[in-house]
This record gives C-alpha cells, structure tokens and sequence, in this order.
C-alpha cells in the first residue's frame, strides 16, 4: 500500500507538471517568447518561491519534502534526468559541422570571444563571492560559474532565427555556426569542469578522466559512427523505418553512452549528446529518430526536468542585501560578458553595429544548456543553493530578453536580405527543418 499511495502522488504530481507547463508554455509563445520561457517560469511558480510561499499547506502536500511519507523527489529527478540523457541525444544529432567548416574563421571568433570574456568574468565573480561561502571548494566553485555564464543554447536559437526569418541572412548563418562551436566548446568546458571537480582537483586523476573521455568520443567516430552509418543505411533501404528492433538498439546504446560517461567521472548527459553528433549528417534516420522521440520528450520529460529544477531554487535563499547585489553583479558580468565578445568579434569580422548587436543578443540565450551546467554543479557540490538560484534566474532572463532585444535590432534593417541559395545554405534550411521538428523544445 505504501508504494501504491507514492504512485498517486507521483501521479498527481506529472499531472499538475504536464499542465501547468503546457498551459505557461503557450501563454509565453502569445506573449513572443519561446515556449521554454513559459516552461521555466512554470517550474518556478510550481516551486517554494511562488506556490510555497503563498500556499505552503497546498505546496508541501503537493511535494512533500525529502524524509516525509509520499516524498517522490528523488524519483522525479530520476525521470528528469532520464528525459535530459534523450533529449541531449537529439541536440547532439541536431548538430552540422558541415556549417563550422563553411563559416570557421568568423564564427570561431565571435564564439571564442563569447566564451573567454564572460568565462573569465565568471571566474572574478566566483573568487569575489566565494568568501560567502567557506564550505565550498573554491575552484569548483569559480569553474562551474564561469562555464554556466559562458555556455549558449545552440536549438533555442535555431528557433529565434525561424521566427525572425534570419536563417538566409549573413547574421543567421554566422550565428548558428558560432553557437554550434559555442556549445561544443561549453560542452567541452563543462566535462573537463566535472572531471575537475570530480577528482577533487588532483591533477592525475582529472587528466584520467579527461583522456578517458576523448577516447569515448574517438571510439563513437572512428568504430560506432561507420557501423551505425551501414546500419542505417541498410535500414532506411528496407522500408525508411526505425522499426521496434531499431528504436530498441537506439535507446539501449544512449543509456550505454550516458552510463559509460558517469562511470568515467563526469555527467552521464555527455555520452548521449557525444553520440548524437556522431550521427549528425544522418539526416533521414534524424528525422525518424525526431518521429518517434520528439513528441513525447518534449511533452513530458522536460516540464519535470524544469520542475525539478524550480523545486530546488528558492529566491528566499537570497535573504540578504548582499546576495541581491551578487545577483546583479551576475546578471552584468553574464550579459556583459556575452554581448560585449561577441559583439565586437563580430565588428571585426566585418558586421554593421546593429548586426553585431543582435548577435551578441542571440548569443546570449542560456536557457536549458545554462540549466543543466548549473543543476551539474549543484548535484556535484560545487555550488550552493543561493548560487544555484541566481544561476537559474540568471538563464531564464537571458532567455526572456532575447526575442524583444532582438526585435528592436532588426527592425527596418538589411538583416532580412537572403543569404543567398548556396550549397551551404541548403544544408541549414535542411537543419532548420531538423529545427523546426524541435519546435516545442526550444531549449
């Protein structure tokens, strides 16, 4: 009877999340935002800043804490990070290296510049507030601030471009290819951050982990990617269907790769999206895979990825004037520091000033990629609640300002000419077909 009334309030729980998230996702479309920054306000109000102060008897039988009877919150991580491991499977698969080689020079300076600056920025913060907080490892906790400023969100941009048509502009082009090289980067930055912190900042153990890693990636290019390409290919040719056998391999290999990544040290979300882009010029078996995963990804795991993470942020935490002043002091060394590398790499590599600025603009959406740097280093003990809160709050704003910053910047300027109709350009409005199947996700 015990795990029959857990059930039920695990019921409850996904039933109140689904809903509560489709209904804050379509008011934030209406209001011209992308459905992810209804989907985040949602998991905070769900959360002890909003339905746990105003209604704390409602809030704590909806989810009861950790330690009461019919407490789920473990289980809820569970499924929020099994959401996370698929959906960082499709992101890996929604890459184009095909666009970083066309568009290397430029969009390896505007995305390199985006990272150093708001990185290094990062990293002053973390020293200047760390004294607040003795318990925490310094390092740790300067690494993981400086990678959750610096990391884009390279599918929500994806999206800002369809609604702004600027996928066939010279500022489309360049910015999608710099965010793809941003996120690989952050990636990278991220699992060398967790390796880091994981070995408890001992050199040897970190370097293990790191080249423990690589060979990962080695091993999915040089021996999974061919073998999975024939596979494809064979499958594709008898009948262009995944079939039951083949979705069944396809989960059975992203657990594998999420699970050889945790044991390795770093985050089991590393293995599926390492995996993902090895598969990234796959384009009809992406589109199936998109078919059969897409809907319900993005329907059911990721509210609960986004009320997990509204659960465990709590603006109470921010109960003194100073933890106010670092907020803002975030928020300026997060945006300065995006908006103003890749702004003036993007004037140096020829764009107009009001060019410049909505790229700097669009590179500085965070949304779910902030999300899960920030949840990472909470889960790894590198940062503490306070320092979570202002993270989350931190992606959300970035994400919100986006689409009205955007707006302004583009408007009655030469950013809707079309790029034009080359090789390349018919390779992104095929990844922005890929893109738009995305469309509910926009993380």
């Amino acid at each position: 009877m015990k795990n029959e009334a857990i059930l039920v309030t695990l019921l409850i729980q996904l039933i109140v999340i689904v809903l509560i998230a489709r209904v804050a996702g379509q008011i934030g479309r209406r209001l011209g935002h992308p459905i992810v920054v209804g989907e985040i306000l949602a998991g905070l109000i769900l959360g002890p800043s909003f339905l746990g102060r105003a209604f704390p008897g409602f809030f704590h039988s909806l989810f009861p804490p950790d330690g009461q009877p019919g407490s789920t919150n473990e289980i809820i991580y569970m499924m929020s990070q099994i959401g996370l491991i698929f959906l960082m499977f499709l992101i890996g698969l929604e890459f184009d290296f095909g666009n970083v080689k066309a568009h290397g020079k430029s969009a390896g300076l505007v995305s390199v510049s985006g990272i150093v600056l708001p990185f290094a920025l990062g990293i002053g913060f973390g020293i200047w507030l760390h004294p607040q907080f003795p318990t925490t490892n310094e390092t740790a906790f300067c690494l993981f601030i400086g990678t959750a400023v610096s990391i884009t969100a390279i599918p929500i941009l994806g999206r800002i471009l369809i609604e702004f048509n600027l996928t066939r502009t010279d500022v489309g082009v360049l910015t999608i290819t710099a965010a793809a090289i941003d996120d690989a980067l952050g990636w990278i930055c991220l699992a060398v951050v967790s390796a880091i912190v994981s070995s408890h900042v001992n050199l040897l153990a970190t370097l293990q982990m790191v080249s423990l890693t690589a060979l990962v990636a080695v091993v999915l290019i040089m021996v999974v990617r061919p073998l999975a390409a024939k596979a494809i290919k064979k499958q594709m040719a008898n009948g262009g269907s995944l079939g039951l056998n083949g979705l069944a391999i396809l989960i059975v290999a992203i657990m594998t790769c999420a699970a050889v990544t945790n044991k390795i040290g770093i985050s089991s979300l590393f293995g599926p999206f390492m995996l993902g882009a090895a598969l990234f010029d796959q384009v009809e078996f992406r589109e199936k895979v998109f078919h059969h995963m897409k809907d319900f990804i993005t329907a059911f795991f990721l509210p609960i990825f986004f009320t997990f993470t509204g659960l465990h942020t709590d603006m109470g935490s921010l109960g003194s004037q100073l933890m106010w002043i670092a907020l803002g002091l975030l928020l300026f060394v997060s945006f300065f520091g995006k908006l103003v590398g890749c702004y003036f790499a993007a004037r140096l590599s020829g764009f107009k000033h009001r060019q410049a600025a909505a790229i700097g603009i669009m590179m500085n959406t965070r949304a779910l990629m902030g999300l899960i740097a920030a949840n990472i280093g909470r889960e790894m003990g590198a940062i503490t609640q306070p320092v979570y809160c202002m993270l989350v709050l931190m992606c959300g704003l970035s994400t919100i300002m986006a689409s009205p910053a955007l707006r302004r910047y583009i408007k009655g300027t030469e950013m809707e000419e079309p790029y034009g109709d080359s090789e390349y350009v018919n390779s992104r409005r095929k990844m922005g077909l890929g893109i738009r199947e995305l469309d509910e996700v926009l993380v």
